[in-house]
């Protein structure tokens, strides 16, 4: 009404439930006004790979304050100083409810997990994290009237899956604990979306590449250490075969994904699961690459038993091609241009750190 005050541009009422649905929970049904709201949240894991890079592309949007980046760690100054940050246990479901309450929030992105080889390394503490504390944002979400994000991931397959490409829909049967964990995730989430209007979007990721943050345990993480390897020692000691292909995205087509996906309309949308894919690569692919700038690299190959497996029971590609026809999605790097992008980042990096570059 006329009376109403105008919106505090400090918090942009940038996203609400789409007219065309009403969010139920418990089967009653919420009108859409009321799930109107003026922040995204990217919850418990917020300082992991993906995290931080995506909170900087979504403030750019929709304004610093209207984004607020959460985990259990201390974040370092540079993440603190660039906005909200607040501590966020994913088990502890009383905070996070009073995290969703006290900042009206709209958008729920879920990063927190253990990845598959540290999972398979302690699979109480992977299921604890991976299945309790999805539950509870599942349920907040739900109980909120919340557009979650969970990412899921090429792990989400298993030994008896296409390979060479894995469609959207096919046997999966994972043999890791993280892998269990991410089906449940894409399973809960298309059950509570068509029992109770939940609205769930997932994508399963490839390896993703990032400059920005250490490996955090995954099978894939060969593809971000190579590119620090070469130019600080000239030797990377690979735990994969050389011709171990698997899928890999660049880190910033991964957040564009992720954030075209969230504002994809309702309509648009088949699945609540989609892969993307970017490329497709081998350990000596990358090497041979990146000998292209650095002739002097060594690699050498001593191949872990479980990351070995792991990566064995995995796709050789991606199908994408539903992602590609329902929401327009395209990748803007291959492995060229990831080769050079990399190098070219990690050299500057070192260089301003006052590091010797190889």
């Amino acid at each position: 009404s006329s009376s109403r005050k105008p919106p505090n541009p400090h918090h942009r009422y940038f996203f609400s439930c789409s007219p065309l649905l009403t969010c139920t929970f418990r089967n009653r049904r919420v009108p859409p006004d009321s799930c109107r709201c003026s922040a995204v949240v990217v919850s418990k894991g917020g300082l992991g790979q993906l995290g931080v890079g995506l909170a900087q592309m979504l403030r750019k949007q929709y304004g610093t304050d209207n984004v607020i980046l959460s985990d259990i760690k201390k974040p370092p100054p540079d993440v603190y100083k660039s906005g909200p940050f607040v501590y966020a246990d994913v088990l502890d479901y009383k905070l996070l409810r009073e995290l969703i309450v006290n900042n009206r929030i709209t958008w729920l992105v879920h990063y927190s997990a253990l990845l598959s080889a540290v999972g398979e390394a302690n699979v109480a503490l992977a299921r604890k994290i991976n299945i309790t504390g999805l539950h509870n944002v599942l349920d907040l979400a739900l109980e909120n009237c919340l557009r979650l994000f969970v990412p899921s991931t090429i792990g989400a397959f298993g030994p008896s899956s296409p390979r060479d490409p894995a469609p959207d829909l096919c046997v999966q049967r994972p043999r890791t604990i993280y892998g269990v964990s991410k089906v449940h995730g894409e399973l809960m989430g298309e059950y509570l979306h068509h029992k109770y209007g939940l609205d769930f979007r997932c994508l399963r990721y490839p390896g993703v590449i990032s400059v920005n943050t250490t490996p955090g345990g995954g099978t894939t993480d060969y593809a971000v250490q190579i590119f620090h390897d070469a130019l600080s020692t000239g030797h990377h000691e690979c735990y994969l075969r050389p011709e171990t292909r698997l899928p890999m995205m660049h880190i910033s087509d991964c957040h564009r994904a992720t954030v075209e996906f969230m504002q994809a309309p309702e309509c648009q949308l088949t699945l609540r699961t989609y892969n993307i894919a970017a490329m497709s690569f081998t350990p000596e692919e990358v090497a041979q690459e990146i000998r292209k700038h650095l002739p002097h690299l060594k690699v050498t190959y001593n191949p872990d038993v479980v990351r070995q497996s792991i990566a064995d029971s995995w796709p050789v590609r991606f199908d994408d091609s539903n992602a590609r026809r329902d929401w327009g999605w395209t990748p803007a790097y291959g492995l060229e241009e990831l080769v050079t992008d990399m190098l070219d980042s990690i050299q500057n990096k070192r260089t301003n750190q006052g590091l010797p570059v190889s």
